[in-house]
């Protein structure tokens, strides 16, 4: 299924872009990072611990699901367009799938934020299954995008999970973001993990798990 005919029907309205939990009203924001941790080794233990078990929770192994990657770019060169990017590269376990990913420029997906509309984003997606994905080394690479750790993801990176109409980002080691089409397919997590919600947004996610 393409991404936009599926996100059309699933998720009517919503810009695959961050901050996701603000962009859509069904949906959990927890926290990753534990702020008071001076220690970083302690502290990206955590980032990935809890970054991985919450995918777990979500995601089964034979779930489809198609992994978006947007890179932002000022038009002026074809990088892009000409060489798949590595997130796809290291990441996937068999080559086979890579030849499923689909590259596509759309209008910058931040440009009605910043005014900004000498950019494009660089969409690329892939369809695959849970189990097609080394998924614990590829949530150490985002998380680590702004800890100077390698390796590192800069770009922003969606699981958009098409058996369970959810979408899983990392916005980076401070947290991350769960939405549903429906709240009851992830109201175990707001149940289970109740305590990793992030405390700036609980009283509105309690509004919407307890109304």
């Amino acid at each position: 299924m393409q991404l936009e005919h599926y996100l059309n029907s699933s998720f009517p309205n919503l810009k695959l872009r961050p901050p996701l939990f603000y962009n859509w009203e069904l949906g959990i924001r927890f926290e990753l990072g534990d702020p008071n941790e001076e220690d970083i080794k302690n502290y990206m233990e955590r980032v990935y611990s809890r970054a991985t078990t919450l995918f777990k929770a979500l995601h089964s192994a034979k779930d489809e699901i198609i992994i978006v990657a947007n890179i932002h770019h000022d038009g002026e060169e074809n990088l892009f367009r000409r060489r798949k990017i590595k997130t796809f590269q290291h990441y996937i376990k068999s080559k086979k799938v890579l030849y499923r990913l689909q590259h596509n420029v759309i209008p910058y997906v931040f440009e009605d934020v910043y005014d900004i509309y000498d950019f494009e984003t660089h969409r690329f997606a892939l369809n695959c299954q849970v189990a097609d994905v080394k998924y614990a080394n590829l949530i150490k690479a985002i998380c680590n995008q702004d800890m100077g750790i390698k390796p590192k993801i800069s770009h922003d990176v969606f699981f958009v999970n098409l058996s369970k109409n959810s979408i899983f980002h990392i916005y980076d080691d401070r947290g991350c973001d769960v939405i549903a089409s429906s709240k009851e397919s992830i109201r175990f997590l707001y149940e289970q993990y109740n305590n990793w919600i992030l405390k700036y947004d609980e009283e509105a996610i309690d509004r919407l798990f307890l109304n």
